[in-house]
């Protein structure tokens, strides 16, 4: 397996180098395989019986050569980055009145469906680094809960520092608890006076300038991150099989949609075989909304929400979508972005053919912010089931449409967070928070971090701080 980039000018990358990538390659590109793997329906069928971790252990070796990790190796990793998680079987699938299905992806140490790809990309870099006796830099924008689940994915390495940007007030006190509180000598915490749009366009600005990128080795975790997208392939393959009757059937997925990284990995089940249909359930940040529906891809200001985990206009993960959908067409995939990226402000449109061919497995819809408290009410009183802000979004799209007249395959809404990470928003809907042993004393615990205000020149404090970290490293190995 060998992966190249969405624009065509970086080819036959090694898994390697592609979960080491900083993101975006030399041609402003993002990685995807070269080669997606398409599975029989009897191999699907011999699938469907097999738990989570059963589907891990078969998925993700389609994506890694056996001369980069050898069998037994690669079943080593698994096993160090499941004992991170606190379910023996990873995800729980809720199954409420209605027919309402929710499958929960968040039984991590930082309560965030994006602790489980984390894990795993965490123990793929240590494996590598590990055996080389190489240092690298991870550079990570968030916003709210790929920080927490990055620095807790890797600051027990001794192979790997930490960057992260997070957006001060545009994420909930948690949240920002979760990662500066975690006072460790490889991880270094920015919180930065502007939205998490606003920090991408410093840490894309460092990434791509190459000699700076591979001086210091700069790689990251945000799910731009090949292996981020790879594991989470892992669970369409779960929720189609927990829903389908037979195999074949359609089942729908709907997720609570951000940077489109869940999307991504569902696209990518779809090529590999699966009849899925998704779902891209957003807030008023509509720009995915208005992008798969009409083709209008443009930024049209952040609004704050009580979601703030999806308050995103630059969704990049989109790219790999184009990519997939226009079955690799790189012209065509640079000729969109290079577009978006040049015009002031941000705009394109998505071309009616290749539109067209996303819309017949991927859909949309958006959810206001008291659409989203009311379904948190509702779904309590109807299940005693607290969901998260996220997952609500998600849940009022599939009670919106639940009563259609049209014929709709069984479905699964995507839990991307526990509702113990939001008590305020869940007070705010009129209900008692949760509360998790994992978060319980974060407001008594000592904090470290440094402040970016906007007068700061972002750029240069993050180069700043990534030249330190090189330095102390030179200066003891």
């Amino acid at each position: 397996m060998k992966y190249q980039s969405t624009r065509g000018g970086v080819t036959n990358l090694t898994f390697e180098e592609a979960i080491f990538s900083p993101g975006y390659v030399a041609d402003g590109g993002i990685l995807m395989p070269q080669n997606i793997p398409h599975l029989s329906q009897q191999e699907l069928q011999e699938m469907s019986s097999l738990s989570y971790v059963g589907l891990l252990k078969r998925i993700i070796p389609m994506f890694i050569s056996k001369d980069e990790i050898p069998e037994t190796d690669l079943q080593d990793l698994f096993s160090k980055a499941l004992e991170k998680l606190s379910l023996e079987d990873v995800v729980k699938l809720a199954e409420l009145k209605n027919g309402l299905n929710v499958l929960e992806l968040f039984h991590g140490k930082t309560l965030a469906f994006k602790d489980i790809a984390i894990s795993f990309v965490g123990q793929f870099m240590d494996y590598f680094l590990s055996k080389k006796k190489k240092h690298v830099t991870l550079v990570v924008g968030t916003s709210g809960d790929t920080g927490s689940a990055a620095i807790h994915g890797v600051c027990d390495s001794n192979w790997i520092d930490i960057v992260v940007l997070l957006p001060h007030g545009h994420c909930t006190e948690i949240q920002e608890l979760q990662m500066t509180t975690v006072i460790k000598e490889n991880v270094h915490v920015f919180s930065v006076d502007g939205s998490s749009d606003d920090l991408d366009v410093a840490i894309k600005k460092v990434c791509l300038d190459i000699k700076f990128r591979d001086q210091h080795k700069l790689g990251t975790m945000n799910s731009i991150n090949w292996g981020r997208v790879m594991v989470q392939v892992v669970h369409y393959f779960y929720a189609y099989f927990s829903q389908a009757t037979k195999v074949g059937d359609p089942v729908e997925v709907i997720i609570p949609t951000g940077a489109l990284g869940n999307c991504t990995a569902g696209c990518l089940a779809v090529k590999m075989g699966l009849p899925l249909r998704l779902v891209c359930a957003v807030n008023k940040n509509d720009i995915v909304h208005r992008a798969f529906s009409t083709g209008d891809y443009s930024i049209s200001g952040l609004k704050e929400t009580i979601s703030p985990a999806m308050n995103i206009q630059i969704a990049y993960n989109i790219e790999r979508i184009l990519w997939l959908f226009s079955d690799g067409d790189c012209n065509l995939v640079s000729k969109i972005l290079v577009q978006f990226e040049s015009s002031t402000p941000s705009t394109t449109a998505i071309p009616q053919d290749l539109l067209c061919k996303i819309q017949e497995v991927v859909s949309s819809g958006v959810v206001d912010d008291d659409t989203t408290l009311k379904t948190m009410t509702n779904c309590w009183q109807e299940n005693n089931y607290l969901l998260c802000p996220h997952t609500a979004v998600a849940v009022a799209y599939y009670y919106r449409n639940s009563n259609s007249e049209k014929e709709r395959p069984k479905s699964v809404c995507i839990a991307s967070a526990s509702p113990a990470k939001f008590p305020e928003t869940v007070l705010k809907a009129g209900l008692t928070p949760s509360v998790a042993k994992e978060i319980s004393g974060l407001k008594t615990m000592p904090t470290k971090y440094t402040k970016m205000t906007k007068t700061d020149d972002w750029e240069c404090m993050l180069r700043d701080r990534i030249i330190s970290i090189t330095e102390k490293k030179k200066c003891t190995s």
